[in-house]
């Protein structure tokens, strides 16, 4: 009976150690956001809301000079104005979002006026990638690189 005992005492004990939950130190990191600097803030939140449709959420400053959008769940791109100019930036140092559809994007970049290339740097071109996901690429007003693709 002792043995049965201390085997059932054992069990509980690895069970309530392999089910407790991991300290702060073993969790992941996740995303929380990624800020841009911009010229002009207005004219980025114009790109970003209305035409890669994410939504604004409330920000803390309330100072003109932040705009915080909803990139995914609990993820934000931060968009504060202050850069001094645009510069040119590296199309492979981008940001990419998912579609349901690629050929309705470019449709609405069609109708904002919005060129876009592919990988090659072809314009109004859609690169196939070799898994059949179809990326286009294009830039904000401040230069930024954007990928836009269908692995939705």
């Amino acid at each position: 009976m002792k043995n049965i005992t201390l085997t059932l005492l054992f069990i509980c004990a690895v069970v309530a150690v392999l089910s407790a939950p991991a300290s702060a130190q073993e969790k992941k990191s996740k995303l929380n956001h990624m800020a841009f600097s911009v010229y002009n803030l207005e004219k980025s939140t114009v790109f970003y809301r209305d035409v890669l449709q994410l939504d604004t959420v409330p920000e803390p400053f309330h100072d003109g000079k932040h705009t915080w959008l909803e990139i995914g769940p609990n993820s934000h791109l931060h968009l504060i104005e202050g850069a001094a100019e645009i510069v040119a930036h590296d199309m492979a140092t981008h940001l990419c979002f998912s579609v349901p559809s690629v050929t309705d994007f470019i449709a609405r970049l069609d109708r904002y006026g919005i060129p876009y290339n592919n990988w090659q740097g072809e314009k109004q071109q859609v690169t196939l990638r070799i898994d059949g996901v179809k990326q286009i690429y294009l830039q904000d007003p401040d230069g930024y690189w954007i990928e836009i693709n269908d692995d939705y």
